[in-house]
């Protein structure tokens, strides 16, 4: 059972590796190392699809951690 947990806490893990690299894809090269942009923007379509599901991915990633924490 432990080593179930372990691969899904694995799998999920690269799968939020995946999605906020892919969202730093988005940002231009100076918002990625620091700087800023002097307008805001709302996420829309896409961009906001992806950001919810990396919200989505990191909390069961936190959830299997903490279960696999008290199992074992």
């Amino acid at each position: 059972m432990s080593t179930v947990f372990l691969i899904v806490q694995i799998i999920l893990s690269i799968l939020l590796v995946a999605l906020v690299i892919l969202q730093s894809n988005n940002l231009g090269t100076s918002a990625m190392f620091g700087g800023s942009d002097s307008f805001a923007t709302t996420r829309r379509g896409f961009e906001r699809t992806l950001f919810n599901l990396t919200i989505l991915v990191s909390a069961l990633f936190f959830l299997v951690a903490i279960v696999s924490a008290m199992l074992f």
